[in-house]
């Protein structure tokens, strides 16, 4: 028998490679991203690169210096906590209640090493083999591969577009079933800047109660909104135990993007579940990055502000200059986000025309693909620059173009 099953192991051996073991799932994912453009930009040389999701601002002196004095503290050890060390749960809570108009409390708050990592235990918590998360498109593409990587379906509805981008809450609805675990929307969007109003956050509360189905609110670019403090946000009008998870992220806001921290905000009675799932994800968020954090929400409404407007400026300038490309297709200014998203008339594939731009204006845009089908036809550019250099990409694109 042992020497018919060292048999069968050299068998299986010679005939499949190990890629074949892992879970299929794994196998079909890809990375989605602007590699080829990338590595033609280098070939090319002088490309001001306005593709990736971050702005060009180093993360200020007064929360890299609490960072460093946490370090010198000897704050190199565990947090116990895993939902979050006290002082930054107990600052979010203020910053949240204030914020909001309501309180939302410590127990409400779990904090993770990023955004991203807020975004998977959340579909982690809900999301099993069989169900599935519909979710509003044009979407950064993390959401719909991380709800495939789980093991559930993902069900994008688009946005409606004549001139602005829309939400059909009817058929966003009509596309949950008894096997709907959540619904996922990005507010202010990446890539769109499209907004969900207070009463659109009601009527998907509302509809939650009716039906059980979880609602996550991805609100990273909350504080990037130009029509008030904050965009609308779920937290505002839900009660502590409705299923409304919130995602936030101190990457935008705070210049943070490579920290790796953001929070939940969700029921206090899933708490403790949440803890042990950190415990078993990630085992928590690095102390000296959490005091960082906690600096940036006691000290950064300036810093926020400061962003803000050169976000709105950079907006501002590039509709400015990309109305003066014939053909154009550009979207209502949107109310939110750091992104401009527009497309060209006659340019079906946005994949050819950022290589087209990047070879003509040495301009680097994402290709609306990304962003899933019904933005094949758009490409996303990143306003949140120096407006010098924004500026002269968007000259470089006026004469490419014209």
């Amino acid at each position: 028998m042992a020497r018919e099953n060292a048999s069968f192991g050299e068998g299986h051996n010679r005939e499949r490679t190990a890629l074949s073991g892992i879970r299929p799932q794994i196998q079909d994912l890809r990375t989605e991203n602007i590699a080829a453009l990338a590595l033609r930009a280098r070939e090319i040389g002088d490309v001001i690169p306005l593709w990736y999701g971050e702005g060009d601002m180093v993360t200020p002196a007064f929360i890299r210096d609490a960072a460093k004095a946490a370090l010198d503290d000897g704050n190199t050890f565990y947090i116990p906590n895993m939902r979050g060390m006290e002082a930054l749960n107990t600052a979010l809570a203020d910053y949240q209640t204030a914020l909001h108009g309501r309180r939302i409390g410590i127990e409400r708050t779990t904090v993770a090493p990023s955004g991203m990592q807020a975004l998977y235990i959340a579909l982690e918590m809900l999301v099993d083999v069989g169900t599935n998360v519909v979710y509003v498109s044009p979407q950064w593409p993390n959401i719909h591969n991380a709800i495939h990587l789980i093991g559930g379906e993902p069900r994008p509805v688009a946005l409606d577009f004549d001139t602005d981008f829309r939400l059909d809450l009817d058929k966003l609805f009509a596309a949950c079933d008894a096997r709907t675990r959540a619904i996922f929307l990005s507010t202010p969007s990446n890539p769109t800047g499209w907004t969900a109003s207070r009463d659109e956050m009601q009527a998907l509360l509302e509809f939650s109660r009716r039906t059980g189905i979880w609602i996550i609110s991805d609100e990273v670019y909350g504080r990037l909104y130009f029509d008030g403090p904050v965009a609308p946000s779920i937290l505002q009008i839900a009660e502590d135990e409705d299923r409304v998870i919130s995602i936030n992220s101190f990457s935008k806001a705070w210049a943070m993007t490579g920290w790796r921290i953001g929070w939940l905000s969700h029921p206090a009675s899933v708490a403790g579940h949440l803890a042990a799932m950190t415990q078993y994800i990630n085992s928590g968020t690095s102390g000296a990055v959490q005091a960082g954090a906690v600096a940036a929400i006691r000290n950064g409404e300036g810093l926020i502000g400061d962003i803000r407007e050169r976000v709105k400026t950079g907006l501002d300038l590039a509709y400015d200059r990309l109305s003066q490309i014939p053909g154009i297709i550009l979207p209502d200014k949107p109310k939110g986000g750091m992104y401009a998203f527009f497309g060209l008339e006659g340019e079906a594939d946005s994949g050819i025309a950022c290589a087209r731009i990047l070879e003509s204006a040495r301009v680097g845009l994402a290709p609306g693909y990304l962003f899933g089908d019904s933005s094949r036809a758009f490409l996303r550019m990143c306003v949140f620059r120096e407006t010098g250099q924004l500026a002269e990409a968007l000259d470089r694109m006026v004469e490419a173009l014209r």
